[in-house]
């Protein structure tokens, strides 16, 4: 399975996402935000970043920019709750994966890992 880096500022959500990618058989790693999520980036290898738009200190567009250049085999994919931010992440769509709407179901977010997984 994967080893997949979630990062999300809501710490009920990114504990959602990541007992819902657990119960998959991935390996997950949880940030609160961009900077930290970089952190992690920078100290291991992920298949997965999984990350939201719209966080603090560094958000989930600079985090995925950053991600692409040093991690070029790594899948991404991005959450938004946002319409307006889902745009901003237009001028990723050759880096990324999809882009999820949230909020989301238990079963969304779980099919959309597994489609970027397999992409």
């Amino acid at each position: 399975m994967a080893r997949i880096l979630i990062t999300e500022d809501e710490e009920s959500l990114r504990a959602f996402v990541a007992r819902a990618l657990r119960l998959d058989g991935h390996e997950t790693v949880e940030a609160g935000d961009g900077a930290e999520g970089l952190e992690l980036l920078s100290a291991s290898d992920y298949d997965l970043l999984l990350s939201d738009v719209r966080m603090p200190i560094m958000d989930g567009i600079a985090l995925a920019h950053q991600a692409a250049s040093t991690h070029p085999g790594m899948k991404i994919l991005l959450m938004t709750g946002f319409a307006e931010q889902r745009e901003r992440a237009d001028d990723l769509m050759e880096k990324i994966v999809d882009v999820v709407p949230k909020p989301f179901a238990l079963p969304d977010i779980r099919k959309a890992v597994a489609r970027a997984l397999a992409a």
